[in-house]
């Protein structure tokens, strides 16, 4: 009589760990940031058996990622990535035996971060420096994020498909679905005079993405571009998420309340944002609009959009 059958969990790499969670969040909009953060783990770590990947088998990536000057948040951000995936391997993840692919995941400690720094709000003049010194393309991009207080992310995949017309306005917006939003949920976008501009002039330009370079996407604004012109703006520590934080400095400055601030941001949680009437969304345009001038009643924005239409025309 033969007795009861043990089995035995196979050893299983690193690597293919991360290849199946790649392979099963093709949903993720970040799906991106965590193939990279995988690449840069692999050579460290990827030919090593699950049950020996911990803080201390990590440590090399972490010397080499600070000796070339990466910053603690951005090693985070992978150390988080091996984190979750050993959590999935020992906790959902079953082989055909039902057993999990690690018997138990190791504590991952993040690395105390000490290089943050406070957002870096624009003012009128360092944005004039800063946007004519960028090529068209990466101007008008981050004309609209200022504009709109979008995400980078936001901005670079934002599609034809999510815009819907608002006839009593005479206008229309965007509404992002919520998987490719940071919180999750549907993301609003009023357009003010500025960004209506914008899409008006790169409207027609792709079937698909509203911004596009040489009929591609682009996949980030803070390329080479970006640095190059933040370089020649003499402003090298300006972020481009700075430029988020500058649409909510100038709402707050213009007196717009902290509710509408939070709806105008993508902050806001709970209300579907397709439900939002007609009458409420002139509400949001209206106070989109205080950001278009600056103190002195000037229009610096609609100038520098203005001049880029006509230099673009034959």
């Amino acid at each position: 009589m033969r007795g009861p059958t043990s089995f035995r969990k196979p050893k299983r790499l690193f690597r293919d760990a991360a290849s199946y969670y790649l392979q099963t969040n093709q949903h993720l909009s970040n799906l991106n940031d965590y193939t990279n953060h995988l690449n840069l783990l692999d050579p460290y770590i990827g030919d090593l058996p699950l049950d020996r990947v911990h803080l201390g088998t990590l440590q090399p990536f972490i010397d080499a990622r600070r000796q070339q000057g990466v910053k603690t948040k951005t090693i985070n951000l992978a150390l988080a990535t091996v984190r979750r995936i050993l959590n999935l391997a020992a906790r959902l993840w079953r082989d055909d035996q039902g057993l999990t692919w690690l018997e138990s995941a190791p504590l991952i400690q993040l690395l105390r971060v000490n290089d943050a720094r406070e957002p870096y709000p624009l003012s009128w003049e360092e944005q004039g420096r800063l946007f004519t010194a960028l090529p068209d393309h990466l101007q008008q991009m981050c004309l609209f994020k200022v504009n709109t207080g979008c995400r980078d992310r936001e901005v670079t995949q934002l599609r034809w498909d999510w815009e819907f017309l608002v006839p009593q306005l005479s206008t229309s917006i965007f509404v992002i679905p919520g998987n490719y939003v940071k919180n999750r949920e549907d993301r609003l976008i009023v357009l003010n005079r500025v960004a209506s501009e914008i899409i008006e002039k790169v409207r027609g330009n792709h079937p698909d993405y509203v911004f596009t370079y040489k009929g591609n996407p682009i996949e980030r604004i803070g390329n080479n571009g970006w640095k190059r012109a933040r370089e020649k703006a003499g402003l090298e520590n300006v972020r481009v998420h700075d430029l988020k934080h500058t649409f909510g400095r100038r709402l707050r400055a213009a007196g717009v309340s902290l509710e509408t601030r939070k709806v105008l941001l993508g902050h806001r949680n709970g209300d579907i944002t397709t439900h939002y009437s007609a009458p409420e969304v002139e509400e949001l345009i209206t106070a989109a609009n205080k950001v278009c001038e600056d103190n002195e009643g000037n229009k610096p924005e609609l100038l520098i959009i203005r001049r880029s239409i006509q230099a673009s025309k034959p």
